[in-house]
């Protein structure tokens, strides 16, 4: 069992009695809806944290350098497409380095289970296949993995590993139409030019892949573009697949082989406990047998805020616009509400179709804030089954993955 901290039941029990006076005073303004305000719960303005930047992608915060991984606030992921410079950074392995030469001569091999495998160059899938233009979000199946109680091991992510960019490319399911695939095709395995952290030439970063029915969605493709340029090369120029709605790690970057199999795949960070959850819920802290564990396949429904920015300052009384993006994975997001009162009450939101499937779809509200003090904006998206986002952790897993509660920012009015 966690012990806990110095202070921490005691603390609650004050919140509790004195109706939040203690974040009161130390937020410096009174919290009106302070009697919802749900016990243990710590006012957002007083949980932030991370610093760190990284070259060429101002703002992004630095989760760690060795593999490199960089995430975005969600202040910045205003835009409806996501910027080169907005978009996280999510690595397994080293970043590779290429000469001119690399990439003018790269080469995409497909085989396996297939009829006729096919060398490709770039130039051959611009040239001899259809080329799709999509908005596709990625997101990383750790994101939110901050927020897990207990903690779990691996990059603490907040909320911004995701990101929706146009992407150019051709349809995965054209290649495998042309190379034949066999009827024991069962699976795709993903190789990229990444090299493993070690720099041993025999070892794979990571090597992930998808069922054969997600290869064959029309969305998933591989882009040689991003927003009308070349894709950059933190984000996996110049080759990449694009696995929308499942976790990132399935959307391999610097590709150059697409290996059809017989079975599942069983490549670097596709066995044990890497983006895996249990099969059935367990207890926080639980220790998961791996044959107990299940492949995490299509993201759960999620939101996030982008406007205002959190500690956002407003005069009580008049009215503002909250904004952001809602999204969930396989799924097409059904309805989207924000709270002022700590989740007591919650309003209905303006929420957009999406560009095509697997773009994020953007939501609207009005907000009022009735009197000075210290607020917060909760937001809450409900997928078209009807899956709503919680108000804290959905549970509990090993490493952290899914973690899909309502983001919430700081408001205060004067």
């Amino acid at each position: 069992m966690k012990s806990k901290k110095p202070g921490e039941v005691s603390r609650r029990a004050f919140v509790a009695a004195t109706g939040g006076s203690a974040f009161a005073a130390a937020l410096g303004a009174p919290i009106p809806f302070a009697r919802f305000l749900p016990a243990g719960l710590v006012p957002v303005a007083l949980a932030q944290g991370g610093d760190g930047a990284l070259s060429g992608k101002p703002g992004l915060v630095m989760l760690g350098d060795k593999p490199l991984n960089a995430e975005t606030p969600p202040h910045l992921l205003d835009d409806d497409v996501t910027p080169g410079a907005r978009m996280f950074v999510r690595n397994n392995g080293q970043v590779p380095v290429f000469t001119p030469s690399d990439i003018a001569n790269w080469r995409l091999a497909i085989d396996g289970e297939v009829e006729t495998p096919l060398d490709l160059a770039i130039d051959d899938l611009r040239n001899d296949f259809e080329t799709v233009t999509l908005r596709l979000q990625i997101e990383c199946g750790g994101n939110g993995r901050r927020f897990m109680t207990p903690p779990a091991r691996g990059n603490q992510w907040s909320f911004g590993a995701i990101s929706c960019a146009e992407w150019t490319g051709v349809r995965l399911r054209d290649l495998l139409m042309r190379a034949g695939l066999k009827e024991s095709a069962v699976y795709t395995a993903h190789y990229g030019a990444d090299p493993h952290l070690s720099g041993d030439p025999s070892k794979e970063a990571i090597s992930r892949g998808v069922p054969i029915e997600k290869a064959l969605e029309p969305h998933t493709i591989v882009a040689f573009a991003m927003n009308g340029e070349e894709i950059p090369l933190l984000n996996g120029h110049p080759l990449r697949v694009i696995a929308p709605g499942w976790p990132g790690s399935c959307s391999q970057k610097w590709l150059t082989r697409i290996w059809v199999r017989d079975r599942e795949h069983d490549g670097a960070k596709m066995t044990g406990q890497s983006y895996r959850v249990p099969k059935y819920p367990v207890a926080p802290g639980t220790e998961v047998p791996d044959e107990d564990m299940k492949i995490i396949e299509s993201m759960p429904v999620k939101s996030l805020i982008t406007a205002p920015q959190t500690g956002h300052r407003v005069r009580a009384g008049d009215s503002f616009e909250a904004r952001g993006h809602a999204w969930a994975g396989d799924h097409e997001v059904a309805a989207m509400d924000v709270s002022i009162d700590f989740g007591a009450t919650w309003t209905r939101a303006r929420l957009d179709a999406p560009a095509n499937r697997y773009a994020w779809q953007r939501w609207r509200a009005a907000i009022t804030l009735p009197e000075a003090g210290y607020y917060e904006i909760w937001a809450r998206a409900t997928d078209e089954a009807g899956v709503m986002q919680p108000p804290t952790q959905p549970g509990w897993n090993p490493r952290g993955y899914l973690n899909n509660l309502q983001h919430r920012i700081a408001v205060f009015a004067l």
